[in-house]
């Protein structure tokens, strides 16, 4: 199997990137926040909100760990983007107590680039590349070997006369990131010795957070403010959090001592976040498909002319979460609005929806 993306997939991931990071929901970080991500993270895994059988999988294996005096296996996190995957490698290192690099597959753009990193590793360090689906082929062959033998191959010279010379490194943690847990070749995935999957937050759980980020804000929130901002948050910790700092502003706009459910509606509706957590692109994909196309079936490029966005926008950052939410469903023949799409639009379907399917 190729273990490297197509420039083709790429560009696909980079402009899925580019126009989730212009919706308020979305998944991708946002930089310039007076109060960065860093700040909201918890940094010891009692503090870590969610995802309870994870948790207790991660604290045995690094309590084991401990007790053994060594560094532990090396760990794969995969889930949907915004889920805390991150948070959790930065976690590891701080109960560890022991140094992170931070790095990303699309950063090494070369071999070399990851040899230079792996060989500057302290022993016990523990190197976290996100991304890790996007690293070039020839760096994903010399990470196979440093993660088993805790070794590389460092060439030296050119053409005829070079020569390999293996190179010892100390034992380290590689903990990696991916959001397409699929790309990544077999190889590499039996190197990990223990893969978390992260799963979308039931609302109660984003809750939670929302409360412990909003005292990190300085936002006193209302009796059921934390719950309206859960329903908008799509399950995922960092649109929580991107929109309870769009109720802050408006907290402060408005100079209200305490932010209630419907200020949290009326903050929200100002950026055309509903109730169920779709913005402008999620209602424009629906109304065209009930309106336009009375329910569907329909193609993704008739869909995408509809609604005026490229047809990969539309399929890797709108229809994910429209299908996880039972809005829609994709068909052989092409794309159809549930009986839950209409009834969200406030319409009656003009068809039997089930016999669209």
């Amino acid at each position: 199997m190729n273990s490297a993306i197509t420039n083709g997939e790429a560009e696909r991931d980079n402009t899925g990137a580019r126009e989730e990071s212009l919706r308020m929901v979305s998944s991708q970080p946002i930089e310039n926040e007076p109060i960065s991500d860093e700040e909201l993270r918890p940094h010891v895994l009692e503090n870590f909100i969610g995802q309870p059988r994870l948790k207790a999988q991660l604290q045995l294996f690094l309590d084991a760990a401990r007790k053994r005096d060594v560094p532990p296996d090396h760990v794969l996190l995969a889930g949907p983007p915004g889920l805390g995957k991150t948070t959790l490698a930065m976690i590891v290192a701080n109960e560890l107590e022991v140094p992170i690099r931070v790095t990303s597959g699309p950063a090494i753009q070369h071999a070399g680039d990851l040899a230079s990193i792996l060989s500057s590793l302290d022993a016990g360090e523990v190197l976290f590349i996100d991304e890790i689906h996007r690293l070039p082929r020839a760096a994903e062959e010399l990470l196979y070997i440093a993660m088993e033998d805790f070794r590389v191959d460092v060439m030296v010279g050119k053409g005829p006369g070079a020569s390999s010379i293996p190179l010892t490194l100390p034992r380290f943690t590689v903990i990696g990131a991916t959001t397409r847990e699929g790309m990544l070749p077999s190889p590499l995935r039996a190197r990990f010795g223990f893969t978390a999957h992260l799963d979308f937050y039931p609302h109660e759980e984003l809750e939670k957070l929302i409360e412990r980020s909003a005292q990190v804000l300085d936002v006193r929130l209302g009796a059921g403010a934390a719950r309206e901002l859960s329903l908008r948050s799509r399950g995922t910790p960092r649109i929580a959090n991107r929109l309870l700092r769009r109720v802050r502003d408006w907290k402060i706009v408005h100079d209200l001592n305490v932010v209630d459910p419907p200020a949290v509606e009326k903050a929200l509706a100002l950026y055309q976040i509903d109730s169920e957590g779709l913005d402008r692109l999620d209602i424009a994909v629906l109304k065209a498909i009930v309106t336009s196309f009375a329910g569907g079936p329909v193609g993704l490029n008739n869909l995408s002319a509809m609604v005026g966005e490229e047809a990969e926008t539309v399929e890797t950052v709108c229809e994910p979460y429209l299908v996880r939410e039972g809005f829609l469903v994709r068909t052989p023949k092409g794309r159809v609005a549930t009986a839950k799409a209409w009834q969200h639009l406030g319409l009656e379907p003009k068809v039997d929806v089930n016999k669209l399917f």
